[in-house]
């Protein structure tokens, strides 16, 4: 029972590590800041400059609000493209999604992002 327990901990601690790795104030500190966080929900402002790209990360689902206008190439896991456009004032809904972003524009990206906790 001992060695069951320590497996199970330490794959918990894995999977937890894993999720660190991938979430985007980690693999992105220079662009994503948490300015507020409850057990509801995380908000992130991020902020980049054309040309600049993210590296792959993972974001719950989530709420966007564009705060300038800006276009983005999405690049997700399956070799999929999309590019988004935003106007500043803009609200958009998103299911979680792995990706990688690249500011394709010709003005910064400014967003909030209210990621929601389960």
């Amino acid at each position: 029972m001992l060695y069951f327990t320590s497996v199970l901990a330490m794959a918990v601690v894995a999977a937890t590590a894993a999720h660190a790795a991938d979430d985007p104030t980690h693999t992105d500190g220079d662009k994503y800041k948490v300015v507020f966080e409850n057990e509801k929900v995380r908000v992130l402002e991020y902020k980049d400059l054309p040309g600049e790209k993210t590296h792959q990360h993972r974001h719950p689902d989530f709420v966007l609000y564009a705060v300038s206008p800006f276009k983005r190439k999405i690049s997700l896991p399956d070799g999929k493209e999309m590019i988004r456009e935003f106007k500043g004032g803009e609200i958009m809904w998103s299911n979680g999604q792995v990706h990688i972003g690249e500011n394709v524009g010709t003005t910064p990206t400014h967003v909030f992002m209210i990621e929601l906790k389960k």
